[in-house]
C-alpha cells in the first residue's frame, strides 16, 4: 500500500531553498489554536477576495505585537489599488479577523511579485480547474499547462486528475507527466497544489507536482 505525504512539508527542514513556511511565529499552549484558527480565516479571507490576483502564497509573520503579511502575487497591481488605498482597506478587514484573545496587533502587509505564472503549482492547478468547468477538452488543457512550464524553466511536472472526467459515468484517474519529478529525493525542490474542479457533471480533483531544481 502506497503511503502518500505532502511533498513541500516532507522537505521543509531539509532543504533549506524551498518554498517557505507558511506561517512563521511561536505560541504558547493557551494562544496556539488562537493563532492558528486566526492564520485559517485571515488565508481563506484573502483567498477569495484576491481570487483573480494570482495569489501564489500567503505567508504569516508575528511577533510580540505585530503581525506581518507577505502576499506573493502574479498581478500585484489589483492588490495595492490606487495609491496603496486597497492596502488600507485590508489592514482594517483583516484587524476584524483577529480573536480578542490574541491580545492586540499591528498589521503590516507586503506585497511581492511573482513574475513566471507557469513556475507556481498553485497557479498551475487553479488554471487547469478552471479551463475544466469551462468544459475545455482535459488533455489539451493539461498538455498546453505541462507544455508552458518546461518552457518556462521547470525540470518536470506532473498533472493528476481524479473524478468522473470529461462527463464521464464511472470516475476515474488519469496521469500526465513531463520530464523529472523525483518525490523520493529530499534534495529537489518540488512544489505541489491540489485543488478542485466543480464541473456540471461532478467533482474533478486536480494534483499539480512542479519539479524546480
Amino acid at each position: 500500500m502506497g503511503q502518500k505525504i505532502n511533498p513541500i512539508g516532507f522537505r521543509l527542514e531539509t532543504v533549506k531553498n524551498s518554498p517557505q513556511w507558511q506561517s512563521s511565529w511561536y505560541a504558547g499552549t493557551k494562544k496556539y489554536a488562537v493563532y492558528l484558527l486566526e492564520d485559517k480565516k485571515i488565508r481563506d479571507f484573502l483567498q477569495k477576495k484576491f481570487n483573480s490576483a494570482g495569489i501564489v502564497s500567503i505567508r504569516i509573520e508575528r511577533s510580540v505585537k505585530k503581525m506581518k503579511l507577505i502576499l506573493v502575487v502574479s498581478r500585484p497591481g489589483l492588490v495595492i489599488g490606487r495609491g496603496g488605498k486597497e492596502l488600507e482597506t485590508i489592514k482594517k478587514e483583516v484587524q476584524r479577523l483577529l480573536f480578542k484573545a490574541s491580545g492586540k496587533q499591528g498589521v503590516e502587509i507586503q506585497v511581492e511579485e511573482f513574475k513566471h505564472a507557469d513556475l507556481s503549482a498553485k497557479l498551475i492547478a487553479e488554471k487547469i480547474a478552471f479551463q475544466l468547468t469551462k468544459r475545455m477538452p482535459y488533455r489539451r488543457v493539461v498538455l498546453s499547462a505541462m507544455e508552458r512550464s518546461i518552457s518556462s524553466g521547470a525540470k518536470g511536472i506532473k498533472v493528476i486528475l481524479s473524478g468522473r472526467i470529461n462527463g464521464a459515468e464511472i470516475g476515474r484517474r488519469e496521469k500526465f507527466s513531463e520530464g523529472t519529478v523525483p518525490l523520493s529525493t529530499l534534495r529537489s525542490i518540488i512544489d505541489y497544489h491540489e485543488c478542485p474542479s466543480l464541473t456540471r457533471s461532478g467533482y474533478i480533483g486536480v494534483k499539480v507536482y512542479l519539479c524546480l531544481t
